[in-house]
């Protein structure tokens, strides 16, 4: 009788991270949950990562890559967090435009990740190639770049990212589809590299004294005082209120529509109710 030979079973080959899987993995770690955009040929790369990430960032799908970019910039507008929206190259990336000089005008941190034919094919005419830098050179002017090698891809990540919470302005990445599927590779330890890591603090920016000095004269001389309250005010609801009960009566005109600016439209009006002026000045 044969002799039985036991089966040995290969462990199964684990799949090496690619670039897009690691621009996943990064975004995820900047604090990313939420993407808005349209899906194309040009960056299936990155919905491939996105998939294989596990639902790590939902994807929120606009019927419209225009729509995609205002989206990106209302959420960052209520959230105070980095918008992110993405689209596939040629008519896909010029359609962000719109929606892009929006969070410009506004102020607002984007980052808008768009796709770009195969880098053999550049500067051939190929079907959808467009000069994607020089495109988003004015809205995104802060930050602008078109990834070329693997080992690039972690500190252009990082880069566009901090940039756009620092400048708030939008930022953008280029990715050519053949290299969205290649291997990460990080950047090795030599010359001609760079090395980033994640985390960004915002500075805490304070008056100068002369300057409250004078805004405290403007507001003691007033008789009528009308508050103009806008996102500047975002994180300074008490502050803002102290103001209203030491200057009566002071009645909030404007205010953001972000939560933190409308308690502060809800407290002030609350004290002014009992005497509304019908003519208000500053």
């Amino acid at each position: 009788m044969a002799a039985t030979v036991p089966r040995v079973t290969q462990p199964a080959a684990q799949m090496s991270q690619t670039v897009t899987d690691f621009i996943v993995q990064r975004l995820h770690q900047w604090g990313v949950r939420h993407i808005f955009g349209y899906p194309g040929d040009g960056i299936n790369g990155v919905f491939g990562a996105m998939n294989r990430a596990e639902a790590k960032i939902d994807f929120v799908q606009a019927r419209h890559e225009e729509m995609a970019a205002f989206m990106a910039s209302a959420y960052t507008k209520f959230s105070g967090e980095l918008g992110v929206c993405i689209a596939t190259s040629g008519p896909g990336a010029s359609h962000l435009i719109t929606g892009l000089y929006d969070a410009l005008l506004d102020h607002q941190s984007v980052l808008a990740i768009v796709g770009q034919q195969a880098r053999s094919a550049l500067g051939g005419s190929y079907q959808q190639e467009l000069d994607l830098v020089s495109m988003f050179k004015d809205v995104a002017g802060a930050y602008v770049a078109q990834v070329s090698s693997p080992a690039q891809v972690r500190h252009l990540i990082d880069r566009a990212v901090r940039i756009a919470l620092a400048s708030r302005a939008p930022t953008a990445i280029i990715l050519t589809n053949d290299l969205q599927e290649e291997p990460y590779e990080a950047p090795p330890r030599a010359h001609g590299t760079l090395h980033s890591g994640v985390g960004y603090s915002a500075p805490r920016v304070m008056p100068r004294e002369a300057e409250l000095d004078q805004a405290a004269e403007v507001l003691n001389a007033g008789k009528k005082t009308a508050m103009l309250i806008g996102a500047g005010a975002l994180n300074a609801t008490d502050e803002v209120i102290a103001v209203a009960d030491r200057c009566p009566p002071a009645v909030p005109r404007r205010c953001s529509a972000r939560r933190p600016c409308r308690t502060i439209f809800h407290g002030l009006r609350a004290r002014s109710a009992c005497s509304a002026p019908s003519q208000a000045t500053t």
